[in-house]
Parts: structure tokens; C-alpha cells; sequence
């Protein structure tokens, strides 16, 4: 696991992942190591489903005393919520490296990218794990006979938000319409469950109901309705004219946003 002088790749695959952090222990104390320029997912929140693997992406600067080699330094990328970055991994449910390669672009210094590994059927066992994840780097120092002389749990500076993906449903009635004539519009919003590993009703949260005439390539905004408590979407409207319809929410502190697919009207 640790790297060649011109570049080193790390793989942490699935559960075997976990049991990394369960390495031979050493006494934990400053390595002199640094990092600088954490990007977590291109800056932007891990949206989650309850099955689909995810594999957000990562890159920072790493910087090491002089007098060590890269071949001596060993780093692990993890995320955590908890009250440090030991008791993240030790009494928590981190977030792992799946993959990380640096290449080396001084005498103690490399520049690092790779990608993280959640699987949400078992690294999110609840809901409450929609929420800001702190990162951290485990650090590992090895001699030249391969024992392991001391180990750092790295707090860094850089947090993500982690959220339940989110979908909604639409279907126009009745389909053809007559122009002029009623149309009625129902959907349902619902997001992903951690603790039941399926998509519920998210009841409460309001959609846009958007058309889009046929022919054309803009949906305008009609009108904002409020999902019932099982997240039931429904209201009523006057057919015009051929198009699309659909409903779209935006994100919250919680859960993605999502947009249906659109649903093609003929008025007659």
C-alpha cells in the first residue's frame, strides 16, 4: 500500500476497507504531515440513493518532514461525523478511500486524487447520516523494515454535505385532452430511506409543476403545490396546447433535488 518514488496508488475495495483501519497500532502522535487544497466531490454535496454504490472524488496537496521518503508515508482519505477524527473511525461508520494515486512534485511533497467508496446499504444505516461529514487523513509513517513507527489521525478543515436522493413522479389526465378542457396532474415525491433501504413518501415538501409546449424548449412555472403527508402530488389545470408537464423541487439542508420525467399531453 505504500508508493514507488515516482507515484503510489492506494486501493481500499468494499468491507475490506474497514478492516484497514484496524491496522497494527502505534503510538498516535504528530507526523508532520500536511494537507492543503482538500476538493471533496467537486465542491459539490454526495447525493445517495438505497442501492446504487457512490463514488464521490477527491484531490489535495500532501507535504511530508524532510528526511522521509514517499515510500514512508502512508495516507488514507476518510469522512466522519463524530466528535474527532479518532473516535470517527473508531466508534463510527466512516466514509473510506476506495482509490488514491499522488505524484510526487518536490522532495516531500505529491499531489493526490482518487475517489471515495459509499455503499448505502451498509456504510448509511440511518437517516441521520444526512448531514455534514468532516474529513479527515489517517496518516501512517513506516521505517525501512516496514514497521510502523507512528500514526496520525489528521483532522482536516474541509466538511461535505451528504444527502438522500430524492424522485417525483408525474402523469398528466386525460390524455388526449379536449382544448380548453381540464387537466388534472398528479405525482409523488419520495427519497431515499437509509434505515429501510427503500424510497418513501416526503410529505410536506412543495414541487413546481412546469410546462413545456410542444416544439419549443423552455418549461415555464405555473404553479407551486404542496405534497400531502405521504407525498402525494395533485392539482388541476387548463389545457392549452401540446407539451409536457412535469414536477421539479429543489434540494433542502437534507435531501437532493429531482425533476421528473416529463409527461407529453395532445390537446385536441
Amino acid at each position: 500500500m505504500r508508493a514507488g518514488r515516482s507515484g503510489f496508488a492506494v486501493v481500499l475495495a468494499g468491507t475490506l476497507a474497514l478492516g484497514a483501519f484496524t491496522a497494527p497500532t502505534a503510538q498516535a502522535a504528530s507526523t508532520g504531515v500536511k494537507v492543503s487544497n482538500l476538493v471533496l466531490n467537486k465542491g459539490k454535496p454526495i447525493v445517495v440513493g438505497t442501492s446504487a454504490e457512490v463514488f464521490p472524488t477527491f484531490k489535495y496537496h500532501l507535504s511530508w518532514p524532510s528526511g522521509l521518503k514517499q515510500t514512508d508515508v502512508n495516507a488514507t482519505l476518510y469522512l466522519y461525523h463524530g466528535t474527532t477524527a479518532a473516535k470517527g473511525v473508531d466508534n463510527g461508520r466512516p466514509i473510506f478511500m476506495n482509490f488514491s494515486s499522488c505524484n510526487e512534485t518536490g522532495p516531500a511533497a505529491a499531489d493526490c486524487e482518487g475517489e471515495l467508496y459509499i455503499d448505502p446499504r451498509y456504510t448509511l444505516d440511518a437517516n441521520n447520516d444526512a448531514t455534514t461529514w468532516k474529513s479527515a487523513l489517517w496518516v501512517r509513517i513506516w521505517d525501512a523494515k516496514g514497521k510502523l513507527k507512528s500514526q496520525e489521525y489528521l483532522p482536516l478543515s474541509v466538511t461535505v454535505q451528504v444527502k438522500r436522493a430524492a424522485k417525483v413522479t408525474v402523469d398528466a389526465s386525460p390524455e388526449p385532452v379536449a382544448k380548453g378542457g381540464k387537466l388534472t396532474v398528479t405525482g409523488k415525491i419520495t427519497r431515499a430511506d437509509w434505515a429501510k433501504h427503500k424510497y418513501t413518501g416526503f410529505g410536506g415538501k412543495s414541487a413546481k409543476l412546469q410546462f413545456r409546449k410542444a416544439g419549443t424548449s423552455t418549461y415555464r412555472t405555473l404553479k407551486t403545490v404542496k405534497a400531502n403527508s405521504a407525498g402525494a402530488l395533485k392539482t388541476t389545470v387548463t389545457a392549452s396546447a401540446d407539451g409536457y408537464w412535469r414536477w421539479t423541487f429543489g434540494a433542502t439542508t437534507t435531501t437532493g433535488g429531482a425533476t421528473a420525467t416529463a409527461d407529453y399531453v395532445d390537446v385536441k
